[in-house]
């Protein structure tokens, strides 16, 4: 397993959907600008996102530090541009001005948030955005884990990797504003109202 500041190569197998993606991929989606996009999908993992996107017509580019969920993407999604990079690393040589950058369910994995934020701002194009997916965090749900004593199987520990960050959506909002980010908007996904399982939001580069 390759470490690089809290990004992690997972040895990925195929390039199916996950169980996120049930839920998360139609937020996505429904928050898109109109019309035919650039699209950068940041840590895009196993590819299945980017190949869904690239399927309604985007022109999509992609990246992630795994080198096998890249070489399985590129098999799986030839109409996707894949590139093993990691989140931190400087983007601008790769690629063109985005008009949305997307990541789903990767900033709760990394030491540096901020640091991915505000490497993700530049390049984005002026009145462009950025869709981010974590996973929901809010008083009621954390008082329904407290009551029936879910803590420790929410915070579980023993599967590779793993979450090392935990939002609310005052804090992602936060983080987002200090890296160039506003006009912030929620359309949270998964499960019942106040018990979602993951925030979903775009916010406008300044």
């Amino acid at each position: 397993m390759k470490l690089d500041h809290g990004l992690q190569e997972y040895g990925w197998k195929s390039a199916d959907a996950l169980a996120d993606h049930s839920y998360t991929l139609p937020a996505i989606k429904s928050l898109l600008p109109a019309g035919k996009l650039n699209i950068l999908d940041a840590g895009c993992g196993n590819g299945f996102v980017a190949g869904q996107l690239a399927e309604m017509g985007h022109q999509v580019t992609a990246i992630d530090l795994s080198d096998d969920g890249i070489e399985i993407a590129r098999k799986e999604y030839p109409n996707v541009r894949f590139e093993v990079r990691s989140v931190y690393d400087e983007l601008s040589d790769l690629i063109d001005y985005m008009d949305v950058v997307v990541s789903s369910e990767v900033i709760e994995h990394i030491y540096y948030p901020q640091r991915f934020l505000r490497n993700l701002n530049p390049i984005i194009r002026e009145g462009g955005c950025l869709i981010l997916t974590t996973p929901y965090h809010g008083y009621i749900k954390n008082l329904a884990l407290s009551i029936f004593d879910k803590w420790d199987r929410h915070h579980t520990v023993d599967w590779e990797g793993g979450h090392i960050k935990f939002f609310s959506q005052k804090t992602i909002s936060s983080m987002l504003e200090e890296s160039g980010f506003g006009d912030i908007s929620f359309n949270n996904a998964g499960r019942v109202r106040w018990l979602w399982k993951s925030m979903v939001c775009r916010a406008q580069k300044k």
